[in-house]
């Protein structure tokens, strides 16, 4: 046997005022054929799966271009085009191949290309023609769109946010795809739109046991897979919201009547999905209540894997109104304020400008007295089974409050970013950490309590009132009920 990798994945937030560039993705990784000979991350890693897997059966692995850029604004037509051209030249030369399989992210938006993955299997169905099967795997956090499903032979999404299975599902996609190149499958894809816009968290019921009834599913009754697509709802594309996917074998009015099924299911516990937000007053007062710490303050809305610029200072202005002490906070993304940090040096005491620099959804900026704890260059922290860089780093301490600034735009995946400087977040009372929900895995083992914060920020967190100019369906909380008949 002998198949084709490659990988392409960032997601776009339409309205970030970030651009998606050659820097962005060179940041993060350009790798022409040899991503899983380096350091792996949440893309990389999929593809590290299929070779791994494919080596050990004496298959040949033709490795493509993996690219991937931390979510941001839209990508530029350019750099989109130059990087689909790579992957179809190699896939020329790679001819002939059994499969394909493209680990993406199914919510990349490019200049002139609002489904960036739908375009990119079209144009790889084109090359291989119609008999060489062709899997994606694709973050939960997609834009499922029928582009995308007539070009691929079968899409598998992750199932768990946080995202802990993104290897998993890899191995489950590979499963498929090579039994569909061999024949003894013939997969089939069905999809439901619930019409449903927001974010949930599948380690909370009633998702949670639904998630599970998903997974119990497979492999019975002809079923290979089922994939609910939460959407990201921070895209102004015409199929944004939730969508089911079932792969049957075969038999697509199995595909069907299942798809609807729980599209339906999901679609009727719609206000039970809905997550509970506390405005940050709310929050440091029901923190301060605690009898111990830490309590956890998630700042969901200037999340950078949601394309926030992560420099947003609304909970920090806050905490420092109200005279909090005891408090750790990360990530700050402000290259500017960890160059003076180095200049000045660890022990030295200056005048800086934190955050408020990217735009209006990051606030003001925060003038501090601070006094420099610990620098350090090449700082990771774990999400999953990779370790991610956060580039330089400082930590800083002004007013009974440290801050962990940074240079490498990204969100916060785990206590590493805070002990790897020896700010232990444990011992704190108030920790706060940019991010929406990959930080659960790391902080709650040493959280009293997590609250989540709905502070202003570049991710608007009223769903009825994102101001889309590409959605023409009813969707829910739009209005109440869209599917009814």
């Amino acid at each position: 046997m002998r198949f084709f990798i490659a990988g392409l994945d960032t997601e776009t937030n339409t309205f970030s005022p970030i651009p998606t560039g050659w820097e962005s993705f060179e940041e993060c990784l350009i790798a022409h054929g040899d991503a899983t000979q380096r350091p792996l991350n949440a893309c990389s890693a999929q593809l590290d799966v299929w070779r791994r897997t494919g080596e050990s059966n004496g298959w040949t692995v033709v490795e493509s271009l993996c690219a991937v850029a931390e979510p941001g604004g839209v990508t530029g037509r350019a750099v989109y085009e130059s990087f689909r051209g790579e992957i179809l030249r190699d896939l020329r030369e790679a001819k002939p191949v059994d499969f394909v399989l493209l680990a993406l992210h199914g919510a990349m938006v490019a200049d002139g290309y609002d489904d960036v993955e739908g375009d990119l299997l079209e144009h790889v169905r084109a090359e291989v023609g119609n008999n060489v099967p062709i899997g994606a795997e694709l973050d939960l956090h997609c834009h499922i769109t029928d582009r995308m499903v007539r070009s691929a032979t079968a899409i598998v999404t992750y199932k768990e946010y946080p995202h802990i299975d993104i290897t998993e599902r890899a191995a489950e996609l590979f499963r498929i795809v090579v039994d569909a190149a061999v024949g003894c499958t013939h997969p089939v894809m069905a999809t439901f739109d619930c019409r449903m816009i927001g974010t949930f968290r599948t380690q909370e019921q009633p998702l949670r046991g639904f998630v599970d009834r998903m997974k119990a599913l497979e492999g019975r009754d002809g079923v290979l897979s089922v994939s609910f697509g939460h959407g990201f709802p921070w895209g102004d594309v015409a199929d944004v919201g939730a969508r089911m996917l079932v792969v049957a074998d075969g038999d697509l009015a199995v595909a069907r009547r299942l798809v609807e099924s729980l599209g339906r299911e999901v679609y009727a516990m719609r206000d039970g999905l809905i997550p509970r937000f506390f405005s940050i007053d709310d929050a440091l007062d029901r923190a301060l209540a605690a009898p111990k710490g830490p309590v956890v303050l998630a700042d969901t809305s200037d999340n950078a894997g949601g394309g926030a610029p992560g420099d947003a200072t609304f909970i920090l202005q806050r905490m420092l109104e109200r005279g909090l002490r005891e408090v750790a906070s990360a990530l700050h993304w402000d290259p500017v304020a960890v160059r003076f940090c180095r200049e000045a040096g660890e022990g030295a005491t200056l005048d800086l400008r934190i955050g408020g620099k990217s735009g209006r959804t990051s606030g003001s900026p925060v003038d501090l007295r601070a006094t420099v704890r610990r620098l350090k260059s090449g700082l990771t922290q774990r999400f999953g089974s990779v370790s991610l860089p956060i580039g330089d780093a400082a930590w800083i301490h002004a007013s009974g409050i440290d801050l962990v600034l940074n240079t490498q735009r990204t969100q916060v995946f785990h206590p590493e970013c805070m002990t790897g400087l020896g700010l232990d977040p444990s011992r704190r009372r108030v920790v706060v950490v940019k991010s929406t929900n990959h930080f659960h895995a790391g902080f709650a083992p040493i959280a009293s309590e997590v609250l989540y914060v709905d502070a202003p920020g570049a991710l608007q967190r009223r769903f009825a009132e994102i101001p889309y100019t590409k959605l023409l369906r009813q969707v829910w909380p739009r209005v109440d009920d869209p599917l009814r008949d």
